[in-house]
């Protein structure tokens, strides 16, 4: 009981040392061992089956030339003695049936006789070629002690004996065996054995099987081996070069690229995970981008902020000018406002808080109200609004506070971007399919063909050069784009370089 525990513990400690020294080893090394152990494996159960197979082929081939064998003697037997009639005719015969037991037996490599039917041998494949005189024994000195069992010369009396065993008294080794009656007038009168030793026989049967067998397995297992070893080199290269792209980006850096060959799922993943980085670096570049920009937003009107209460504070602005810059403040004040509720509203979108409210009201008036809040920019600017006379009342479902933020954006952006003496066009429509199309447009530069396919990307800018005075951070035209998508709808834009650009949206 002791020793078996300790073995059991032995076994149980290799085994976890072979699946420590298993997990550590590179995918590559695991892969190639594996698919290397499987070769050899399906070759030993290949040679496996081989051996089996050729060991019944063997012995249905040696039963089939042996019982030939024994069955041609026998009729040849037959033939000659039955014409005998005399004594010398009968030895006559018998020097035949000696002679060709002799040749047969050398033809087919066996140890051949003739017994009689008390199973003692009276005629064997030696005696005649050993230069015996006809003496009446046709038995050299080995046969002659041989006995053959009476089970034995039951079975071959049947006709067709068969057997691969040791013969006692005859064979100590075991021995292919066959056997057929010679009769004369239906009466048995002797019997031909053929015998081949089972080992030798095969032995060198096999070594010749298994000599080509074994040449064909080498260069076969070492051409599997090199088409596993490149196959396996194809299949994990890709995954060493997205394990070294992923350290890099974990420090920064998401220039790397992983080559793309072939069209299979391998090289979708390759393209996957190449967009995937393009993405991560769009969006790095994009949040760098954010940072700077709102660090700026923040930095601008508070440092004006506090520039302006200070001088209030100290005395430096006059009494009568207060209003005037307590008006700067307080659009200062609702710049940050507007810019921290986008940040905010960014923040529950990317979360999923972000809850829409629902009720039908008048895109019209949202339009309309809008529009009033920027009237002191549109006077300075001396820009045209057209559109307007036709705006009819336009009953939307959905929550009309993001509705009003979408407007209000699409209508900042125009103002911004169209230029002194300019104009911008409104415009409100239903479809007979209950479809409402909103759309502004305004004249000015426009936005470059390159940058449409980026415009409502998130912290995407078009016009970086101008990006402190247009103060943006990038943000308003991806809300506008997440809250319509979130109603339902979509938005478009269109523009023409130093005409015009069109921003809409369907609900």
């Amino acid at each position: 009981m002791e020793k078996s525990n300790k073995l059991k513990s032995f076994c149980a400690d290799r085994v976890s040392r072979i699946k420590r020294f298993f997990t550590h080893l590179p995918l590559f090394a695991k892969f190639l061992a594996i698919m290397t152990s499987l070769i050899l494996i399906s070759y030993l159960v290949l040679s496996t089956a081989l051996v089996v197979f050729m060991s019944n082929h063997w012995t249905k081939t040696q039963r089939k030339a042996l019982m030939e064998s024994v069955t041609t003697n026998a009729q040849y037997c037959e033939r000659i003695l039955e014409n005998c009639q005399t004594e010398s005719e009968i030895q006559s015969a018998m020097i035949l049936i000696c002679n060709n037991i002799g040749v047969a037996a050398k033809s087919t490599d066996t140890d051949m006789f003739l017994c009689n039917t008390d199973g003692d041998v009276i005629v064997c494949k030696d005696a005649f070629q050993n230069g015996y005189s006809y003496s009446g024994e046709m038995v050299c000195f080995s046969h002659r002690g041989y006995k053959m069992p009476s089970a034995v010369l039951k079975e071959a009396e049947k006709g067709g004996y068969f057997a691969d065993e040791k013969i006692q008294g005859l064979y100590s080794e075991k021995t292919f065996l066959a056997g057929a009656p010679v009769k004369i007038g239906g009466k048995v009168y002797a019997y031909v054995f053929s015998a081949a030793p089972v080992q030798y026989s095969f032995k060198e049967y096999t070594k010749n099987i298994f000599n080509m067998y074994v040449s064909s397995a080498l260069f076969s297992a070492a051409l599997s081996f090199i088409v596993v070893y490149a196959f396996t080199e194809k299949l994990t290269n890709p995954l060493r070069q997205m394990s070294n792209a992923t350290k890099a980006y974990a420090k920064g850096d998401f220039s790397r690229r992983v080559d793309v060959k072939g069209k299979d799922e391998f090289a979708d993943l390759c393209q996957s995970f190449n967009r995937m980085a393009s993405s991560l670096s769009v969006m790095e570049s994009s949040r760098r981008s954010f940072v700077a920009n709102v660090s700026h937003e923040l930095k601008t009107p508070m440092t004006t902020i506090d520039g302006f209460i200070n001088g209030m504070l100290d005395g430096t602005i006059p009494e009568e000018k207060r209003d005037e810059y307590l008006k700067i403040v307080s659009d200062e004040v609702g710049r940050l406002s507007r810019l921290v509720t986008s940040m905010l509203n960014l923040s529950k979108i990317e979360a999923g808080e972000l809850e829409l409210k629902l009720s039908d009201f008048d895109l019209s008036n949202t339009a309309v109200a809008c529009l009033l809040t920027f009237e002191q920019m549109i006077e300075k600017k001396h820009i045209e609004i057209k559109g307007l006379e036709n705006l009819e009342k336009t009953v939307v479902h959905g929550d009309s506070d993001m509705l009003y933020q979408v407007v209000y954006n699409l209508i900042d952006n125009a103002v911004k971007f169209t230029p002194d003496g300019g104009s911008i066009e409104i415009s409100i429509t239903k479809s007979a399919r209950g479809e409402v199309h909103f759309w502004i447009k305004n004249s000015g530069a426009g936005i470059p063909p390159e940058e449409i396919g980026r415009i409502f990307e998130r912290f995407y800018k078009v016009d970086k050069s101008r990006s402190y005075d247009t103060k943006s951070a990038g943000l308003g035209l991806y809300l506008c784009k997440t809250i319509i998508e979130m109603h339902g709808g979509n938005i478009y834009v269109q523009s023409v370089q130093n005409e015009f650009t069109q921003f809409g949206f369907k609900l």
